[in-house]
Order: structure tokens, then C-alpha cells, then sequence
């Protein structure tokens, strides 16, 4: 036969305060998480310039789908570009380092 073990006396007030402090620190870190997704769409009307042609964004955009392994017929899909202009922007992309390239700032 086991000894009932005696109840713990402590106060829980510091626990729960440090769950409400990691709680507050985990939703700022989703805020600026979110801000950084949204600078990354694809759909974005910044990406392309009055010609038609990919801005600065809108190539970087691509480098980043390219990053998370997206396929050429994905990017061209989702930035409304041709197959051929994915796969001119993917064999830059691979000349740049590919996942090592120096990724640029998307403003």
C-alpha cells in the first residue's frame, strides 16, 4: 500500500502570471509573423510594373516561393506569369545560391 502523498501548497498567482506573460510575448511574435506574410502575396499589385514586367518585389517574390520549394508551374500560376518567365526567374534564382541567396528586403 502507497503513502498518500500530502497536496501541494504553493501559490499558483506566479504560474499563471508567467503563462499570461509568455501568452502576450507568443501573440506579438504572431503579429509580426503575420505582417511579414502579408508583404510576401504573390497576388500583390506591386510585384508587376505598368509593363507588365516583375518589379524588384515581384522577383523576390518568386525567389521566396522558390525558397519554400515551390515548382516553376506553381510561381508561374500564382504570380500570374508565364512558364517561361518561372523558369527564367528559377534559373536566376539558382545562379543567386538558391536557399543560400542574400534575400532582399520586400518593402
Amino acid at each position: 500500500m502507497t503513502a498518500k502523498q500530502p497536496p501541494h501548497n504553493y501559490d499558483p498567482k506566479p504560474v499563471l502570471d508567467l503563462i499570461a506573460s509568455i501568452e502576450a510575448d507568443l501573440q506579438r511574435l504572431k503579429g509580426l509573423v503575420e505582417q511579414q506574410v502579408e508583404k510576401f502575396d504573390p497576388a500583390n499589385p506591386h510585384n508587376k510594373a505598368p509593363d507588365g514586367k516583375l518589379t524588384e518585389e515581384g522577383v523576390e517574390c518568386c525567389y521566396r516561393m522558390f525558397d519554400e520549394g515551390k515548382s516553376r508551374y506553381s510561381v508561374a500560376q500564382q504570380m500570374k506569369i508565364s512558364f517561361a518567365a518561372a523558369t527564367h526567374r528559377f534559373n536566376s534564382w539558382r545562379k543567386l545560391g538558391g536557399t543560400r541567396r542574400q534575400r532582399a528586403l520586400l518593402g
